[in-house]
């Protein structure tokens, strides 16, 4: 019997999914290394002093050290910029979700004239860049008085959040059966009671998502803060770590550990929320 050659067989279909499988996931695997690298030269260095980071470029600390964010967290006012922070940034999430969750409400269940235009309006306006309105926002603020308050920032932020916000709980509550709202409407329940009682629950991982989503960018934004804020006692974190940027020798182990301490909490939060985060995304695009 003559053999069959097998240099020349094209491999089967299995064999061709599996290797591209493979080249996919390792190009995926390079990309997200690629990605990551600059957070974790972050970490490493907040953990070294300023010598051990301009003389080399190892990742792993040679002689770890917790003076450095010790050193940062004084040189940082940390708490005061903090509660800065979290206080601009409860009331931006807590402004929004009550906003939005009723304007969500209305697109999705109520019926009334130019509802389906206001609603592309609204969606349309993902599109705009926020820096383009940035000085129409500060003109506006100085004219009513709270350029250079912490409302200076919520009020912005608040309507920057109005397009993605009403799309997400448009899509969640348009995803609860109708009939839900029609068996409360005959046991006597009022519209307020239905939303209350009978949406806000069944819709609880859109508005964890929402929530999120408002609460990272608010926390992280720099460039409307720099714009609005002059009197340090107001000002939030990312403005308190440009001050460690400003001195005059900037110390790179300094600004990496101030860098950490203001990512930490929004990386806790989305770490603990994932879960209700994935499912009021899927839930929305469902709706």
């Amino acid at each position: 019997m003559t053999s069959i050659p097998l240099a020349g067989r094209r491999p089967d279909k299995r064999t061709r999914r599996i290797l591209a499988r493979t080249v996919v996931g390792l190009l995926l695997a390079g990309y997200g290394l690629i990605s990551v690298y600059p957070f974790l030269w972050m970490i490493s260095a907040a953990f070294k002093d300023q010598l051990e980071v301009v003389s080399g470029g190892h990742l792993i600390p040679k002689n770890p050290t917790l003076d450095t964010l010790i050193d940062t967290w004084n040189k940082l006012h940390f708490f005061d910029f903090f509660l800065n922070s979290l206080l601009v940034t409860l009331y931006t999430v807590v402004l929004t979700l009550v906003i939005y969750a009723a304007a969500g409400y209305a697109f999705a269940v109520l019926r009334f004239p130019g509802r389906t235009f206001l609603s592309r309006l609204f969606v349309s306006l993902l599109f705009v860049p926020g820096v383009t309105v940035m000085l129409p926002i500060v003109l506006l603020e100085n004219e009513m008085g709270i350029l250079g308050t912490h409302w200076g920032l919520v009020l912005p932020f608040v309507n920057g959040g109005a397009p993605l916000s009403i799309l997400l709980m448009t899509g969640a509550f348009g995803a609860i059966p109708a009939e839900l709202r029609d068996s409360a409407r005959v046991d006597g329940a009022g519209e307020f009671r239905i939303f209350l009682n009978i949406y806000l629950p069944l819709a609880q991982p859109a508005l964890i998502t929402v929530a999120l989503l408002t609460a990272i960018p608010t926390w992280n934004e720099y460039l409307l803060t720099r714009v609005s804020l002059n009197d340090q006692s107001t000002f939030t974190l990312p403005l308190g770590l440009q001050t460690l940027a400003a001195e005059n020798v900037p110390h790179y182990n300094n600004l990496m550990a101030g860098a950490l301490i203001v990512v930490i909490p929004v990386v806790l939060l989305f770490v603990c929320l994932q879960r209700y985060f994935v499912n009021g995304l899927v839930g929305a695009v469902k709706g």
